[in-house]
C-alpha cells in the first residue's frame, strides 16, 4: 500500500497545484479587470476634477497653459495630458505631430461628457485614458477634447494582488485536502491493505476470509469477489480433503488384496486351485485400479471439450430395455427388481445422442442405484418423460429411481463431484465419479442432470437431453 499512497499524495499535490494555479488564473483575469476600471475611473475623475480648477484659464482660451501648470501635478501620478485637434490625433502639450487618437474614443457627444477605456498606443503599450468634450462634433478650431492617459499596470496590480492571496489559498487547499487525501486513504488503501494481508494467508489455513464490505464501490465489489475466492478455495480445500480420503479408501483394498495375493504366490502359500484364485484376484484387483484411472482421465478429458461425441438418432424406449436386460443378471444377484415405465404421452420417441454417452450414462446411473436399492428386495425404475422445452427446442428427460435410503441431507447438491459419494458411509467398489461423468457428459450434449430424494424413500437422478444435436439446455 506503500507505493498507492505515494501515488495518491502525489496525485493529490498535482491536484492542489492545479486548483491553485487555477483559482490564480481566473481571479488575475477579474482583478486585472477591476483594475483596469478602477485606473479608467480616476482618470475619468482627475480629467474632470483638473478642467474644473483650470476653468477660468481655459475659457481665456489658453489651455494649454492651464493643463501645463497642472503639468507636474501628473506627472507625479504617472499622468500624460493630451490635447485632441480637429485632425483626430492626440498632441502633446509641446504641439508636436501628435500619436492617433484610440479608435473607440467618442468624438460626437455633447460638449462636457467624459469617455474612457484601455487601449494600444502606436508604441505597442496599452494604455488606460479617460477623456473630456470641450467642443461639439464640427467644431474646426481649438481642442476637441483633453484626453489624460497612464499606463496599463492592471496586469501587473493583479498579479501582484494574486501573489499576495496564494499563500492562504495553498493553505485552505492543503488543508481540505490533506482531510481529502486522508478521506480517500481510509476509504480505498485501508480495505486494500487488508486484502492484501490477507491474501499471505489465503489458502493456506483453509479458512475463509470474510473481510468487512467498506470502501467505494469499487472496493466493495472487490473485496466482496476476494470473500468469494476465499470461500470457494476453502471449498477446494475441503473436496481436496475428501478426494484424499476416497482415493486412499478406494485404493487401499485393492493393494490389500494384490499384496496378500502376491506374496502367497511368491511364498508358495498359493498352491493349486488356490494359485488360480490369487492370480485371479489380483487381475481384479488391477483391473479395478485401471478402471478407476481411466474414470478420472474421463473426467478431464470430457471437462476439457474432449468428448468427441457423434449424435444419432437413438430409439428412447429401445435403449431403456437395452440397459435394463444389461443389468438383469446383476440386479438378480443382489435381490434388486430392475422395470422400465412406459413412456410419458408426450415424450420424444427419439434423442440425437451419441450412443455409447448414452449407454454409459445410464449404465452409471442403474450400477448406482443398484448399489443404493433396499436389500433384499429392492428395485429400480427407468423412464423416459418430456422435459421443458428451452429456447423451442424440445428436451426428453432419462431417469433412474431406486427405493433405498435417499441422499443424506445436505449431500443432494454436491453428488455430481468427483469422488463425492451419495452415502458417505458407504464402503462399496464405487469411485465415487460416475455421477461426475454423468454430468459432463449430458452437458457435452448441451444438457444438464439433477438429483433429488424420492418419497417415501428412495432417491432419483434425472438427465435432460435436447432431442435435437446442440447445446440448447441451460
Amino acid at each position: 500500500m506503500g507505493r498507492l499512497s505515494i501515488r495518491l499524495g502525489i496525485a493529490m499535490a498535482v491536484l492542489a497545484i492545479a486548483i491553485v494555479v487555477g483559482i490564480g488564473v481566473v481571479t488575475s483575469v477579474s482583478l486585472r479587470s477591476l483594475h483596469a476600471g478602477a485606473k479608467e475611473a480616476n482618470l475619468g475623475l482627475l480629467s474632470r476634477t483638473l478642467l474644473t480648477q483650470s476653468r477660468t484659464e481655459a475659457m481665456r482660451g489658453n489651455l494649454r497653459a492651464a493643463i501645463r501648470d497642472l503639468e507636474s501635478v501628473l506627472a507625479d501620478q504617472g499622468v500624460t495630458p493630451w490635447l485632441l485637434l480637429a485632425d483626430g490625433r492626440l498632441h502633446g502639450l509641446d504641439g508636436g505631430a501628435g500619436i492617433p487618437a484610440p479608435a473607440d474614443l467618442d468624438r460626437t457627444g455633447p460638449r462636457g461628457t467624459g469617455d474612457s477605456g484601455t487601449s494600444t498606443f502606436a508604441d505597442g503599450k496599452s494604455y488606460a485614458w479617460a477623456s473630456t468634450l470641450l467642443r461639439p462634433a464640427g467644431a474646426t478650431t481649438g481642442p476637441r477634447a483633453v484626453v489624460f492617459t497612464a499606463p496599463d499596470d492592471s496586469a501587473a496590480l493583479a498579479f501582484r494582488d494574486v501573489i499576495r492571496g496564494v499563500p492562504l489559498v495553498a493553505l485552505l487547499t492543503v488543508l481540505v485536502g490533506g482531510v481529502l487525501g486522508w478521506l480517500i486513504h481510509r476509504s480505498v488503501t485501508g480495505p486494500l491493505g487488508r486484502l492484501a494481508r490477507a491474501t499471505e494467508t489465503v489458502g493456506l489455513d483453509g479458512q475463509r476470509a470474510n473481510l468487512p464490505l467498506e470502501g467505494p464501490t469499487e472496493v466493495r465489489e472487490l473485496t466482496e469477489r476476494f470473500n468469494e475466492m476465499t470461500d470457494e478455495l476453502a471449498a477446494s480445500r475441503d473436496r481436496e480433503n475428501d478426494l484424499l480420503v476416497n482415493l486412499r479408501h478406494d485404493l487401499r483394498t485393492p493393494l490389500t488384496v494384490i499384496t496378500g495375493f502376491a506374496a502367497a504366490l511368491l511364498d508358495g502359500t498359493a498352491e493349486g486351485p488356490e494359485r488360480e484364485r490369487a492370480a485371479r484376484a489380483i487381475e481384479q484387483e488391477a483391473g479395478r485400479l485401471g478402471a478407476l484411472v481411466d474414470q478420472l482421465n474421463d473426467v478431464e478429458r470430457l471437462r476439457s471439450g474432449g468428448a468427441g461425441l457423434r449424435p444419432e438418432s437413438i430409439d428412447v424406449a429401445g435403449v431403456l430395455d437395452e440397459t435394463a436386460s444389461r443389468f438383469a443378471s446383476r440386479a438378480a444377484a443382489v435381490d434388486t427388481t430392475i422395470d422400465v415405465l412406459p413412456p410419458e404421452p408426450g415424450a420424444a420417441a427419439t434423442v440425437m445422442a451419441d450412443r455409447t454417452a448414452i449407454e454409459r450414462i445410464l449404465a452409471n446411473l442403474v450400477e448406482n442405484a443398484l448399489a443404493a436399492a433396499r436389500p433384499g428386495g429392492g428395485h429400480v425404475w427407468l423412464a423416459g418423460s418430456a422435459g421443458r422445452s428451452v429456447n423451442g427446442v424440445p428436451t426428453i428427460t432419462l431417469s433412474v429411481t431406486d427405493d433405498g435410503r435417499g441422499f443424506p441431507p445436505g449431500s443432494v447438491d454436491r453428488v455430481f463431484e468427483r469422488f463425492v459419494r451419495g452415502d458417505a458411509a458407504r464402503h462399496g467398489p464405487g469411485s465415487g465419479l460416475g455421477l461426475a461423468i454423468v454430468l459432463e457428459l449430458a452437458r457435452g450434449h448441451g444438457g444438464d442432470a439433477v438429483a433429488e430424494n424420492v418419497a417415501p424413500r428412495g432417491a432419483r437422478v434425472s438427465v435432460t437431453l435436447p432431442t435435437v444435436a446442440g447445446p440448447v439446455v441451460s
